[in-house]
């Protein structure tokens, strides 16, 4: 998508009336509308026939200040269908008769825009048929006709377009350099609304991203292109779809218009068309469309209309709710619980060398820091039993090995803060006691695995009992060298213990397993519980998501990190 963004005006800015602009709003509007749509700073459709509900509306609308374009519902009589394309030979007159039709329309302006519905089988892959492809041309041949007499074209395409050769490619990037693509993006406000203003701006916005990008990778730029919303009231077709009641329908309208105001922003959209306040129909005789219009306009641009005078009180009047405005510098905002910050982002990712897992890793760390804190203090302590068991109390020796790995003191105190958190948080997780046959599993499969018998105050829980044989993998490393019949003290993460080795280290198999069944129900115990903070935490992490709002929608992928495996000498069992 990055490759099609531009930040220049589209070629219709500051031609017949319109405001010189990066992003061009335009509206399909109707003459019971002109009150709400029709003011200086809005752009009002206009059929190329003389008069609509009796007035001259193109005229009754430039005379409250909007500007005006020209909207072609019938394209197919001057192209064809794919099935049924038009005499090649008639192209050029019938753009001719449009283009004068449309002049006559703008009041007498000869740069006039022109909006073209729309292009039939833009999905439809090469090689086309011999009547498709002759569609193909006739519809390329009429914009290129448009534009030589000085209109400017869009084409409006109702599904994504087929990209899956160079020749189909080639047309379209024909069709850019004489018109603007626009894409038809029609979402039932049913689907938006049960969403809430997070998830249901986010599933917006990923929607016209995605609809962008179909366009914008053939290597055409964002300032040829634009989105078509549609505010239509019947079922079926996208826009309320039958909504109930009003309220949640101005919300909608309200999401939609702050997401597209987003998504253009961050693309450099060249324009986009809203749809669907016309009433021509009993399906589409909604009274509430008014209310809805001026909501449109209001979350546009405020001074435009002014939605909660009109809606009152009751009307939710926030700009903000769901929207990205996470912060200067800030990634990612989680509602009620933090922010992650680009540059807490950049410095993880020079320990990870890798920016999702980074980003990961802080996002979980926010999560879990909201369910259980822990102190500076007990950091501090920890930072003290690292240096003085791996680097034998000498702190330098300790810089040393972070500079190495580059990370710094702060970083080092945060993974030690996760490791603490961690054990706090998996230690009370429920975890069954093994069956007979799963420790006899265990005691098959580990034959070399090392226990030792000790005595150990209080009772650790990779101990069955006060006195037992430990499990190595689950018990501190550290207890296996320690000299037998000399009481030793521990540091773990769950606290210290003052150990008593009673007899030296041996493999598991060499025991019987009547006499370390207790002993690996409790290492399967504590694996089991590790396994259940995992499968907690990413739990509740896919939970914080519908809370987390972060740039462009680029959101952190739950996991469980242990940071340990990238600065392994600060572990602490």
């Amino acid at each position: 998508m990055a490759s099609g963004a531009a930040v220049s005006d589209p070629v219709f800015s500051a031609q017949c009336g319109i405001k010189a602009q990066q992003t061009v709003w335009a509206d399909y509007g109707w003459p019971s509308l002109l009150p709400i749509l029709a003011k200086p700073g809005t752009l009002l459709a206009v059929t190329t026939q003389f008069g609509i509900g009796g007035i001259d509306y193109a005229a009754a609308a430039r005379a409250r200040g909007a500007a005006t374009f020209a909207f072609d519902l019938k394209m197919t009589r001057r192209v064809g269908t794919p099935t049924a394309p038009a005499d090649p030979a008639t192209i050029e007159t019938a753009a001719d008769n449009l283009y004068n039709r449309a002049v006559v329309r703008m009041g007498g302006c000869t740069t006039p825009l022109m909006v073209e519905n729309e292009l039939f089988g833009a999905g439809l892959p090469t090689p086309w048929t011999a009547s498709t492809a002759q569609y193909r041309a006739n519809v390329l041949a009429f914009l290129q006709d448009l534009a030589a007499k000085g209109a400017h074209p869009v084409i409006l395409i109702n599904k994504a377009p087929y990209a899956g050769s160079s020749d189909a490619v080639a047309w379209w990037r024909s069709v850019s350099k004489v018109a603007d693509i626009v894409r038809e993006v029609y979402l039932p406000a049913t689907n938006i609304w049960p969403l809430g203003p997070v998830l249901g701006s986010r599933f917006v916005r990923q929607s016209y991203r995605k609809a962008i990008a179909d366009v914008t990778s053939m290597g055409i730029p964002a300032n040829r292109v634009g989105l078509m919303l549609s505010f239509l009231s019947h079922r079926g077709v996208g826009g309320r779809n039958g909504l109930e009641p009003a309220s949640a329908w101005y919300q909608v309208v309200k999401w939609e218009t702050l997401s597209v105001k987003q998504v253009a922003k961050e693309v450099g959209l060249g324009s986009v068309f809203s749809w669907g306040w016309q009433m021509w129909n009993r399906r589409e005789m909604d009274p509430d469309k008014r209310e809805a219009a001026c909501v449109w306009l209001w979350a546009r641009t405020q001074r435009l209309c002014n939605a909660p005078r009109m809606l009152g009180k009751r009307f939710d009047r926030s700009l903000i709710a769901g929207q990205i405005r996470p912060g200067q510098g800030t990634d990612c905002r989680v509602e009620g619980i933090g922010a992650i910050s680009s540059r807490a982002v950049d410095s993880l990712e020079a320990l990870t060398g890798d920016r999702g897992a980074a980003f990961s890793a802080l996002f979980e760390r926010m999560v879990e820091a909201s369910e259980r804190p822990v102190s500076r203090h007990a950091v501090l302590e920890a930072q003290r039993e690292v240096i003085r068991d791996s680097f034998h109390g000498r702190r330098s020796a300790y810089l040393a090995a972070l500079q190495q790995a580059h990370a710094g003191v702060g970083q080092a105190l945060s993974v030690l803060g996760d490791e603490l958190r961690r054990a706090r948080l998996e230690q009370p997780r429920y975890a069954p006691k093994p069956t007979r046959s799963e420790t006899a599993a265990f005691y098959a499969a580990y034959p070399d695995l090392l226990v030792r018998r000790v005595r150990v105050t209080p009772t650790p829980p990779w101990l069955a009992r006060h006195t037992g044989f430990a499990v190595a993998e689950s018990a501190p490393a550290r207890l296996f060298s320690l000299p037998a019949g000399r009481k030793s003290r521990i540091s773990t993460l769950l606290g210290s213990f003052a150990v008593r080795p009673l007899a030296p280290a041996q493999p598991l198999g060499a025991l019987p397993l009547s006499t370390v069944r207790s002993a690996i129900a409790a290492a399967l115990r504590g694996f089991e519980r590790a396994q259940s903070f995992e499968r907690w935490t990413i739990r509740e992490q896919n939970h914080a998501l519908s809370r987390t709002i972060c740039l462009r929608d680029q959101l952190p992928q739950p996991a469980a990190t242990d940071l340990t495996e990238y600065l392994p000498f600060l572990r602490i069992q």
